[in-house]
């Protein structure tokens, strides 16, 4: 008799109006492969923390912004450290998981980010560019985001935990997707206006350093992370921000096979942090 499959819990809200995106048909196909190696049940982010103890793992995947749920997710989260549920992604995440705080800490230490300030006395160190990006900290898919013009700058209000950055002008957009310390595929979007026109893209050796800085400077052992950059007009790379939550996978642009390595990856990752042997 076969042993059983561990079960596993797929956070998603597949009703989320994504800009650009269908997050519904990404997490109904990704979880039917995922049910070849595991009992996968569905449930959206409002219900997950009182479901969680009858699952060996919680899979967060396209849930939405935590923004929209704050109070649930913080339950959710909550109740997963307080009893050593096993969550993937890990929730030990310091980028877009914990805020958009790293991005001041990152630009602090050196790191290649776009310049980033959180306090008035820092906006200084800023280039001088014509407009600014307002962001909150917790902000997540754009909301809340603004432009303010140089002139303006003095209203922002940092007290509302905000950050600006200058609106850096870029050639492109590039995304480089692991599976814990494990690199993917990459895709880019030609188009800056177009942010979710994406196509594969063949990155260099001097660009898979430029992500995995990143991946090695987060604390994240198990789960599926997203590395955003964008190129300067002088071919330099940027870290626009480090999804390691909840981020799309856009996998319906990449080719099957590389669609199977991927699924690949992550039922092993899910085994290994389950505790259980690779199905079959």
């Amino acid at each position: 008799m076969s042993a059983a499959k561990p079960r596993v819990l797929f956070v998603t809200d597949l009703a989320y109006p994504a800009r650009g995106r269908r997050y519904c048909d990404e997490d109904i196909r990704l979880s039917a492969r995922l049910r070849e190696d595991f009992d996968v049940a569905l449930c959206h982010p409002l219900d997950a923390a009182t479901l969680t103890d009858a699952f060996d793992l919680v899979l967060v995947r396209n849930s939405g912004p935590v923004l929209n749920y704050r109070a649930a997710y913080e339950a959710f989260r909550d109740r997963a450290l307080d009893r050593g549920t096993r969550v993937y992604n890990q929730l030990t995440g310091r980028a877009d998981m914990a805020g958009k705080q790293y991005l001041v800490d990152l630009d602090a230490a050196g790191y290649p980010v776009i310049p980033t300030a959180d306090r008035a006395e820092d906006l200084g160190r800023l280039p001088v560019v014509p407009e600014y990006v307002v962001k909150p900290k917790l902000g997540a898919d754009s909301i809340g985001l603004r432009i303010v013009p140089r002139e303006e700058l003095g209203s922002v209000a940092f007290g509302d935990g905000v950050l600006v950055q200058p609106l850096v002008r870029f050639a492109y957009e590039v995304s480089f997707y692991f599976v814990d310390d494990a690199f993917q595929y990459a895709l880019h979007a030609p188009d800056p206006e177009q942010r979710w026109r994406l196509e594969p893209y063949g990155p260099t050796a001097a660009d898979l350093d430029f992500a995995r800085r990143f991946i090695a400077w987060n604390t994240i052992e198990h789960g599926i992370q997203r590395v955003d950059a964008c190129r300067t007009p002088e071919g330099d790379l940027l870290l626009v921000e480090l999804e390691d939550l909840n981020p799309y996978l856009s996998l319906d642009l990449v080719d099957e096979a590389t669609q199977d390595r991927f699924v690949a990856a992550l039922k092993a990752s899910l085994h290994e942090l389950a505790g259980t042997p690779e199905h079959g």
